[in-house]
């Protein structure tokens, strides 16, 4: 009998691929264990066991397997099941989903070694000058890699030449699967045993009379093996004792001590003892039971309370029940930064059952948690991380809580799966019967039109906690001001006059302009020529720090010009603002204050966020400028006030949702002031106080805003009444795009009519060298999903079997916002 599985590849292919394995491998391999296996000519991936089998494939011979890579699963069986729904939800492969869930490291590459063919006699004047050189490096070095050959020839494409000496036999290529996981050992020494007994270790210590700085050590061992009771490290014994490694190097050479080495985890909790959690007020007693109570009768329920009302510390008691019951918890949180405060507070509380998850961790650390999870450890009863957290490996979820689950961080736009995690953790608490709380001071429209239809449950705090009041939120109009002549740079004499008074109160400022650099255009006054990036249809943005030119889409620089490349005039001029120019007229104006600034450019290291939040919480800095990220949950006891520099650009953005985000975006911010005793004070500028929106930020009228948007949404069949999936098409020819988009839109027309918009160009039509047309096809809810996603799937068949269009890239984006 022949024995198969089928195995995901992480790649984006359609099917699964099919593979023969022995009787004795089919015995021990199961769903979720690595296989490295080859495909194509030369390729070797690592790929996951999907399924075991005794059906031999029909169109193709099963090619054997490579190695086995695992002795027990590494992905389970809820997980696969999440990333099949995943892979049909968001119309994507299953590969994608897999090179998206699993760490880097646990998807092994093979490298291209190249070494000299011994069967073949070579004539060396037959060889060019490149190729001379790799034959003569191969008379040194039995194989080279690729970036070796790179590096002999001084060029990036070394590829044409290889492919020359494989026609004349002087090399051949080989693939080498190499593992990128590298388990951490710690060093530690303990006694020989050969001085266990009294009279030895007598006769030891009289013997290093002679060298004191050996006996030292041997004393340093005994104290802290005294004090601690634990294993001692070669670390802390040279601390203790002073001596050098050398001498530790000695004693172990003479077999005094005995050194061995124990795996350890890159990240672990220093703190000292839990903090029991804080007491709740009525509010939020209030708000806990009801929670508890609708955890009874619905899955996922809605926590809507104002900034600053202390929804975390309800979460903190939500999540000692579910551990005390012996579950895990995931936390989800937006952003990165976010996650600084949010450990500390918690491993106060829990201690070493809290795991962080997130992309600035290093790939080591982020398998560290994953083989914990595995292991069941006790480490990781409480994960925080990012959206990605979403694929780790649970075994027994209780709680999912999605803290600030209107914030557009959730969704994955580039590369594939694009999934939303907060519609993603509903799917995946079903897997485990556990119950997601989303947590908001600002819901996101769905949300909170799902909980109005009992969809979900909704608890709403409306105190913040204290009982300080909500900021004094003031609307500037800068028209009139500059009208008046009364701004200096960007900064009304209204926001001067009040920075001055926070600052001299020794309060803390924040100011929040959307736009990071230091001016997004830099135009030439003569002839009114603006740099323009040669990849995408967009200008440069000017950063002063660096003193050059920056696209924000493709990252291509140049240096500030001096003259206009145009017309070699020297008259140049920057036009609009970023945080960096908030910052130089800060420093102008108050030249005697610390400014720090928040955004990409500042926060790009690992610890990047943490200082800046420490310096700014340790009161370091006086006034922080900053992007979104400003906006997401943090907690600042000191801020009185907050400027938002100019609300109108998120305002008048070409989305159906720019409405409802530009008020969650500045709610948000303004929650940032008086969070502890003292009223805070919010200056909005604006050339427009009277829109809409702007009033219903400063009056704090969430619900005026969800009727106004809802009423919209139904009239131009946007969500939550209508599904939207967002195709679009890419390629370096402008009129390939042209004629491909079309012909799509034409056959989508046939089946859903009057329901697809476009093809239509964004407002950036090109980034990095690609043309971009987008159609936007909208699904009304008693259309099936299933069976819409069936007919787009047939239409992309046929557009693929046309070979003009094969080269045309074509993304599904499902529920796009």
């Amino acid at each position: 009998m022949q024995y198969y599985i089928d195995v995901i590849l992480p790649i984006p292919i359609e099917k699964l691929f099919t593979y023969s394995i022995t009787k004795a491998e089919y015995e021990f391999l199961k769903p979720g264990m690595r296989v490295s296996v080859p495909f194509g000519k030369t390729k070797i991936y690592t790929g996951l066991v999907s399924l075991s089998h005794y059906n031999a494939p029909l169109v193709y011979e099963a090619k054997p397997i490579h190695q086995i890579l695992d002795d027990v699963p590494i992905v389970l069986p809820k997980q696969l099941e999440l990333w099949q729904w995943i892979s049909s939800y968001y119309m994507c492969t299953i590969g994608e989903v897999m090179r998206a869930a699993l760490p880097n490291a646990f998807i092994l590459e093979s490298e291209t070694l190249i070494s000299k063919n011994t069967l073949q006699e070579i004539n060396e004047c037959d060889l060019k000058d490149d190729e001379f050189l790799i034959y003569e490096a191969l008379q040194h070095q039995s194989s080279l890699k690729i970036n070796d050959v790179s590096d002999i020839l001084d060029k990036k494409n070394v590829l044409p030449v290889i492919k020359r000496l494989l026609e004349k036999e002087v090399v051949v290529i080989t693939q080498e699967v190499y593992e990128k996981y590298i388990p951490k050992y710690v060093r530690y020494v303990k006694l020989h045993a050969n001085f266990l007994l009294k009279e030895e270790l007598q006769k030891l210590l009289e013997s290093l009379k002679k060298a004191p700085k050996q006996r030292d050590v041997v004393m340093a061992l005994f104290s802290i093996s005294v004090k601690t009771k634990k294993p001692v490290k070669v670390k802390d014994l040279l601390n203790e004792s002073g001596a050098s490694s050398t001498i530790i190097k000695t004693l172990i050479d003479k077999l005094i001590l005995e050194e061995y080495h124990i795996q350890s985890d890159r990240i672990e909790y220093k703190g000292d003892k839990k903090v029991a959690s804080k007491l709740l007020n009525e509010y939020q007693v209030n708000a806990l039971n009801k929670l508890r109570k609708c955890f009874k009768n619905k899955d996922t329920v809605l926590l809507h309370g104002v900034t600053s009302s202390g929804k975390t510390e309800v979460y903190v008691k939500l999540i000692e029940d579910v551990i005390e019951n012996g579950k895990q918890v995931l936390y989800l949180l937006p952003e990165i930064a976010l996650t600084t405060q949010l450990v500390k507070r918690l491993q106060n509380y829990f201690g070493e059952q809290v795991a962080v998850f997130h992309s600035k961790y290093t790939v080591h650390e982020r398998i560290e948690v994953w083989n914990n999870l595995l292991k069941v450890s006790d480490k990781t009863k409480i994960v925080i991380g990012a959206r990605s957290a979403i694929f780790l490996p649970f075994t027994d979820l209780g709680l999912i809580i999605v803290d600030e689950e209107h914030e557009q961080s959730f969704k994955q736009f580039d590369p594939a799966p694009r999934y939303h995690a907060r519609d993603t953790t509903i799917v995946l608490a079903k897997l485990f019967n556990a119950k997601v709380l989303l947590g908001s001071a600002t819901p996101s429209l769905e949300s909170y039109y799902n909980a109005k239809k009992n969809k979900y449950d909704l608890v709403e705090i409306k105190q913040r906690y204290n009982n300080v009041m909500l900021p004094d939120i003031e609307l500037v109009d800068i028209k009139d001001k500059h009208k008046r002549k009364r701004m200096k740079g960007h900064f009304s004499d209204r926001l001067i006059e009040e920075i001055t008074i926070a600052l001299e109160e020794g309060h803390q400022v924040i100011l929040f302009q959307n736009r990071r650099g230091y001016s997004p255009i830099v135009e030439c006054n003569t002839c009114g020529h603006s740099p323009q990036c040669p990849n995408c249809d967009v200008s440069l943005t000017y950063h002063q720090y660096r003193s050059q030119l920056r696209c924000h889409y493709c990252g291509y620089t140049i240096a500030m010009q001096q003259k206009c490349l145009a017309c070699n005039a020297v008259d140049i001029d920057s036009k609009g603002f970023g945080t960096e120019q908030i910052q130089a007229e800060v420093e102008l104006l108050f030249p005697k204050i610390k400014v720090g600034r928040m955004d990409l450019d500042t926060t790009r290291g690992k610890y990047g966020y943490e200082k800046i939040i420490t310096a700014f919480e340790q009161q370091e800095i006086d006034l922080l400028v900053g992007t979104q990220m400003l906006t997401k949950g943090l907690d600042f006891g000191n801020v009185k006030l907050v400027g938002i520099m100019n609300a109108d650009s998120t305002l008048n953005f070409p989305d159906f949702r720019a409405h409802e985000r530009s008020f969650q975006l500045m709610l948000q911010v303004s929650g940032r002031a008086g969070r502890s005793k003292k009223r805070g004070k919010v200056l909005i500028q604006t050339f427009n106080p009277y829109h809409n929106i702007l009033q219903q930020v400063s009056t704090n009228s969430y619900e005026l805003m969800f009727k106004e948007q809802l009423d919209d949404r139904y009239n131009f069949k946007y969500p939550p009444f209508y599904r939207l999936i967002k195709i679009t098409f890419k390629h370096r020819d402008y009129n390939k795009v042209n004629k491909a988009s079309e012909w799509f839109g034409k056959s989508l027309r046939q089946t859903f009519k009057i329901n697809v918009l476009g093809p239509e160009f964004p407002p950036i039509s090109r980034i990095r060298n690609l043309y971009h047309k987008n159609i936007l096809l909208k699904i009304p809810h008693e259309q099936s999903l299933i069976k819409t996603k069936a007919v787009i799937l047939k239409i992309n068949t046929s557009f693929k079997a046309i070979s003009d269009f094969k080269s045309v890239r074509v993304v599904f984006n499902v529920d796009n916002y």
